[in-house]
């Protein structure tokens, strides 16, 4: 199964992902982990994004790319994988199918999670304040969610004009919203 997992900041698609990687037996890849572990790693890339961080700059869409193609040649990615932060804008959605085309693993469903602004508001406010973080006031959150709505959001509607996107309620228990997921998928995804 070759999945993207879309949805506002605090609609639960890491979560999703984690829970989701076992049942459907493909990693769970995070861009945002992925940065993090190559500039650990100091990998050639790594190195790239880190000078590009260090001088206040984002990390451009040819090194995230770069880094996504290193990941996915992997063996444990063979099977297909579980997108989660990226694309997060068109342009990056036609660089990933561009790269899904040329490895021979394309992109089968976008899995969008429908959350309600207000509910998204207090599972980070009550997430925040869980963990002792002052940066998720219910101000900068609705900011986020804005600038995803500007951003991001036409990320869903790229995937919907090829036939890619299916919307799933992402309210209630963990495991509910994981069934739907799964039952979402399409057929040669499905667990056996």
């Amino acid at each position: 199964m070759r999945l993207v997992l879309l949805g506002a900041p605090g609609s639960g698609k890491g979560t999703q992902a984690e829970l989701l990687k076992a049942e459907l037996g493909v990693p769970h890849i995070s861009t945002g982990d992925l940065l993090r572990a190559a500039v650990k790693a100091g990998t050639p890339l790594g190195l790239r994004a880190k000078a590009v961080m260090e001088a206040g700059q984002l990390v451009s869409d040819e090194i995230v790319l770069g880094m996504l193609e290193e990941r996915l040649a992997q063996p444990d990615a063979a099977a297909g994988f579980i997108l989660d932060g990226y694309p997060r804008n068109v342009a990056q959605c036609e660089a990933l199918e561009g790269l899904l085309a040329r490895i021979g693993q394309p992109l089968e469903v976008a899995i969008k999670l429908d959350v309600p602004t207000e509910l998204i508001v207090d599972r980070i406010a009550g997430r925040a304040a869980k963990e002792g973080r002052k940066d998720d006031t219910p101000e900068t959150v609705r900011e986020r969610l804005r600038v995803y709505t500007e951003q991001t959001e036409p990320v869903a509607g790229h995937f919907a004009a090829i036939g890619k996107l299916t919307n799933v309620d992402g309210v209630g228990e963990l495991a509910e919203v994981s069934r739907r997921i799964l039952a979402a998928l399409p057929r040669s995804g499905a667990p056996a």
